[in-house]
């Protein structure tokens, strides 16, 4: 793989400083990129990179605001996907219903358009009162990068 790249959503920034923290994790490695969903466009993906997509949930388990454009832009387009691999991590509160639904959101879509999900679905509480940062990159060192 050529290089990581950290997509992240977020509504507060919660999820960019989660981005960020990783990146730093990385940092040494394999070539990363850091962007927000807003700012990233579809047809950049490619299975020539690795994905790794933090995502918040907003309001009544919705997008949040910088996630949204990347979803809609991959709803619209429908490219084929297959190829390409990605790591999730959810941000979200459990003493919601909707809980961490913003990232299953954008999971759906790329699983729908062939892309493939690897290692395991990283989630984190916000009801447990820890911080996103430090699940997040316990969660990437189990990653396949690592590996």
């Amino acid at each position: 793989m050529s290089r990581t790249v950290i997509l992240y959503g977020t509504e507060s920034g919660n999820a960019e400083l989660v981005a960020e923290d990783i990146g730093e994790e990385l940092d040494g490695g394999a070539a990363v990129a850091i962007s927000d969903m807003s700012e990233f466009d579809v047809a950049e993906l490619s299975s020539e990179d690795f994905y790794i997509i933090i995502c918040s949930t907003h309001g009544d388990g919705e997008l949040p605001t910088s996630a949204r454009p990347f979803h809609e832009a991959l709803s619209a387009a429908h490219p084929d996907l297959s190829g390409v691999k990605y790591a999730m991590f959810g941000l979200g509160d459990s003493t919601y219903e909707t809980y961490s639904q913003g990232s299953e959101h954008v999971d759906r879509v790329l699983t729908e358009l062939g892309a493939e999900r690897v290692g395991e679905y990283g989630r984190h509480d916000a009801a447990d009162g820890s911080l996103p940062n430090d699940a997040a990159v316990a969660w990437s060192r189990t990653l396949p990068i690592f590996v």
